[in-house]
């Protein structure tokens, strides 16, 4: 192993900082947009797009209200995975809902330091791993790529310490829309082909950095190896089960149709306890209303399983808690908060990360950190050494600007500083107990950038 100490590394950081693109007008917020924390940056356009979001409304309405007709009320995880992510309708499947002309937008929109220290905590990790000749970098759910982007960019400016390893690209993108946006970012377009799309690779190419780079809607597609797994605002999408505690015991919370307004859904208790109900809930939790994302809770063990195999880490950023909150689910819409039940498909829908419950999933197989807030992750990986030198490197006062109000946006408390948490998952080998400090006192482990204050 590699040691790589504190003062190495903001070195590092330093040095990376001056030899990095000084490009830092590309990307800012619109100056007309006001935006509020509450709100976690999720906006949409008001654009000629309103009937064609109508029309979709109904599609989606008349097809849950057929399927409850038939079945009977359908929990909250079945209706947000019909109103997301169905093939034909869903919100996210065909549409690129990111951006200042989207629906909302997210911390690697916002500022390019946000990807590149993302990128410089994988580099870090690979280092401490002692440099494995070959990773995979596999991002879940990858937005329109401009994550992906900034961390490529970071490896193409480290090539000189990244030379002797083979590095590859996987992408885990359930939306054709989306996938497109990507590869035109990523790509140059005749290095990209496209492939049976119901095969596990349905997309394949190489990214403008020369790295071969492939396509999968699920992660279980992806070639086992090294890796550093990506996920930012992934999991928050991921269809949740709630629950409310009665005199009866735990009860799941259905969708149903409205007897009093036909055409209008309600939410409903389920009269006995569902199968959900009896597998998913913690008898010993206090809370009166819990929220659980089974389908997170899959993903996290399968990253748990492939990391304690292959070795790697897996970094997620998300908005969340660490089991303290109750209801969470939500929809965005127009710059407001609406109502999940009404023009079903229009609207974002969301729920808080619960990361005490990710962490129970990795039963024991990886070391987890975290949650940690946002700011403080970006502050120990340096945020404000990077923000120096593109400020010098820059005289154009718009420029500046832009960077002084995306380093408020992403870092502020009151906005996304403390909303947004960052998770890791690591090997359990990765992090020295204290005890084995004691017995060899020369031995050190190194530190895990971003989840420890780096000083000089």
């Amino acid at each position: 192993m590699i040691p790589l100490n504190s003062t190495s590394f903001l070195l590092g950081l330093r040095c990376f900082s001056k030899r990095i693109s000084n490009d830092s007008s590309r990307r800012h917020l619109p100056g007309s947009v006001k935006l509020c924390a509450g709100q976690l940056m999720r906006w949409c356009s008001r654009t000629s797009n309103t009937t064609k979001e109508h029309d979709n409304s109904s599609l989606v309405l008349k097809h849950l209200m057929a399927k409850i007709k038939s079945t009977g009320p359908i929990s909250v995880a079945e209706y947000m995975r019909e109103v997301l992510t169905n093939p034909v309708t869903g919100y996210y499947y065909h549409r690129d809902a990111l951006g200042a002309q989207g629906d909302f937008i997210t911390s690697p929109e916002i500022s390019q330091i946000f990807g590149e220290l993302l990128g410089i905590w994988c580099v870090s990790e690979w280092m401490a791993a002692g440099k494995p000749k070959a990773f995979h970098l596999v991002e879940l759910g990858p937005g329109r790529g401009t994550l992906a982007s900034d961390v490529l960019r970071v490896f193409n400016q480290l090539g000189s310490v990244l030379r002797a390893c083979e590095i590859s690209v996987h992408l885990v993108e359930v939306s054709p829309k989306l996938s497109e946006t990507q590869a035109r970012l990523l790509t140059e377009g005749e290095n990209c082909r496209m492939h049976d799309p119901t095969a596990a690779v349905y997309k394949t190419g190489v990214t403008k950095t020369g790295l071969p780079i492939s396509w999968y809607k699920d992660l279980q597609d992806v070639p086992n190896g090294f890796a550093f797994y990506l996920a930012h605002e992934f999991f928050d999408v991921l269809p949740i089960h709630k629950f409310q505690k009665t005199k009866q015991g735990w009860r799941e919370i259905l969708i149903d149709i409205d007897p009093q307004t036909p055409g209008k859904l309600r939410f409903v208790l389920a009269p006995s306890a569902t199968f959900a109900s009896k597998t998913l809930i913690q008898r010993d939790d206090e809370r009166d209303h819990v929220e659980i994302c089974a389908e997170a809770g899959v993903i996290i063990h399968r990253l748990a399983g492939r990391i304690t195999e292959d070795g790697g880490a897996a970094l997620i950023a998300d908005y969340g808690h660490n089991g303290t909150k109750t209801d969470t689910f939500r929809g965005f819409r127009g710059h407001q908060l609406h109502d999940v039940l009404t023009a079903p498909g229009t609207a974002d829908l969301t729920a808080d990360v619960d990361f005490r419950y990710l962490r129970q999933m990795t039963r024991g197989k990886v070391t987890t950190l975290g949650p940690i807030s946002q700011r403080e992750f970006l502050k120990n990986m340096g945020i404000d050494v990077r923000l120096q030198v593109l400020m010098k490197n820059t005289s154009d006062p718009i420029a500046r600007r832009n960077l002084i109000e995306a380093y408020d946006m992403i870092m502020n408390p009151e906005k996304m500083g403390n909303r947004f948490k960052f998770f890791a998952l690591l090997p359990q080998s990765r992090v020295i107990s204290q005890e084995a400090k004691l017995e060899k006192r020369n031995s050190t482990a190194s530190p895990i950038a971003g989840f420890s204050e780096l000083q000089l």
